[in-house]
């Protein structure tokens, strides 16, 4: 996942290196959540249920065995790219510690990061609401 302009100040020169060492070295290609293989196609599910092609088994979001889908969640099934990144678990970027890092596919990195999302969404809509109100009036 590419670094956003504004906070790479805020990684160290050695970042491509580190997070390879976490995401292939540590995790062996593999979140360390869900267990999805770095690059792998897989059939998912809405619920987050995904097939093993592996074991052959259906796995939840914590890599657990799960049900087979019936009918119904079998029409929903889909396919996707899992891509691995190395996700700061105390969402601060310059602590680089390995304990501090974590091989995350992206479905589990964005659970992991779902407060943070929220509340930019919140500054986000508010921040929008103030330049309404500073340029075009109250809205009716």
């Amino acid at each position: 996942m590419p670094i956003r302009r504004e906070l790479r100040s805020l990684y160290p020169p050695h970042w491509r290196r580190l997070s390879a060492e976490v995401r292939f070295g540590r995790a062996g290609g593999r979140c360390e959540r869900c267990g999805r293989p770095h690059k792998a196609l897989l059939r998912c599910l809405p619920d987050g249920r995904w097939f093993c092609e592996r074991s052959g088994t259906w796995r939840d979001g914590r890599n657990r065995p799960a049900r087979w889908p019936n009918l119904l969640d079998a029409v929903q099934i889909r396919t996707t790219k899992a891509v691995l990144a190395a996700a700061h678990l105390n969402h601060d970027p310059r602590d680089n510690r390995l304990r501090n890092l974590h091989a995350l596919c992206q479905r589990c990195h964005l659970l992991h990061d779902r407060a943070y999302h929220r509340a930019q969404r919140w500054k986000t809509l508010r921040r929008r609401w103030a330049i309404g109100d500073l340029f075009l009036g109250l809205y009716a």
